[in-house]
């Protein structure tokens, strides 16, 4: 298979479908069972003069499962991420400590205006209207995967922005 396009490409037409329902049965999204299953071809096809499969058919099977697995953990960093920023921003504080809070909400107002145009439109719908993601994806003509980097990309900028003055309470 080394440089024969069109032997990965018979190859990529066989296992795609039974690649697909594997990552489909654990990931319940088809979009990301597909670009999970993209993702382990291509990993393939650059890497096919370093790697020897010995079954080439346990061997896609593998890296699809490792693929999911590894989807699943970005997810739960995620929502642990978005949990802990929610949980922080919302704690009761000491009214002497309210206007330092007051600060931090105008930071992340601050912080929210400084993020790219597209990123801050789906931060706003997510946060300010509570669209879901899928909803926000129809909306913006986006695919789901998308919206996901973006809102992460919104959340992390505006963690670093006010990391320090959450380090002050805890």
């Amino acid at each position: 298979m080394e440089d024969d396009k069109t032997a990965f490409t018979e190859l990529y037409n066989r296992f795609w479908q039974q690649l697909f329902a594997i990552a489909y049965n654990r990931i319940k999204e088809k979009e990301t069972a597909e670009d999970i299953v993209h993702d382990v071809f291509a990993g393939l096809w650059i890497n096919r003069k370093k790697v020897k499969i010995e079954s080439l058919e346990n061997y896609l099977a593998v890296a699809v499962k490792y693929a999911v697995l590894g989807k699943i953990r970005k997810k739960i960093r995620e929502r642990e991420l978005e949990h802990k920023i929610e949980t922080t921003l919302v704690i009761d504080l000491p009214i002497e400590e309210s206007i330092h809070n007051k600060r931090i909400l105008e930071i992340v107002k601050e912080e929210v205006e400084k993020l790219p145009e597209k990123c801050k439109l789906i931060f706003k719908y997510s946060r300010e209207e509570g669209m879901p993601v899928k909803q926000i994806a129809r909306e913006l003509h986006l695919s789901p995967k998308t919206v996901e980097n973006q809102l992460t990309k919104a959340i992390r900028q505006l963690r670093l922005a006010t990391q320090s003055f959450f380090h002050s309470f805890f």
